[in-house]
């Protein structure tokens, strides 16, 4: 094979992950700022956060069983997954205000995806993607620690 066909595959491989990056670290730039990562002023994209919990699932939640916390609305499948909530919301709200627990590790925020999620420790954590999900789990503990550390000055 010659050198000059070997070369531009190597520079088209570069090109490519280059582009993928940039877009994924664009993606990351675009995350909501405020108390919450919300979406139309839902957390969690109005999933269920009581729902990881009791029903180990990702579980939308509906309008009618609303509570208001933290600057955000948090909707419920039920009125009794509510009330849980509303008794004691910091046992059942994703760590970093919903934000991606991956890139707050990394000291930045990106939009954490409600279907993409892991209980550690009784916390509730989101990632941006099935993808950062995978990097996420080579490492939790130590990754959870960077995040706890760098968060407060992630989110001011």
């Amino acid at each position: 094979m010659n050198t000059l066909a070997v070369d531009r595959r190597v520079l088209a491989r570069i090109g490519v992950f280059l582009m993928l990056t940039l877009t994924t670290l664009l993606s990351f730039q675009a995350a909501k700022a405020g108390p919450q990562n919300l979406i139309d002023g839902l957390a969690i994209d109005g999933y269920d956060a009581v729902g990881y919990f009791e029903s180990n699932d990702a579980i939308r939640g509906d309008s009618r069983y609303s509570h208001e916390w933290n600057g955000a609305t948090w909707h419920f499948a039920s009125a009794a997954n509510r009330d849980k909530f509303a008794a004691d919301p910091e046992a059942y709200a994703p760590q970093y205000d919903g934000y991606c627990a991956w890139a707050a590790a990394g000291s930045y925020k990106a939009n954490g995806d409600p279907e993409v999620w892991d209980i550690v420790d009784g916390r509730l954590y989101l990632n941006y993607s099935t993808g950062v999900q995978r990097r996420w789990e080579r490492d939790i503990p130590g990754f959870i620690a960077q995040a706890d550390a760098a968060w407060p000055s992630v989110n001011p």
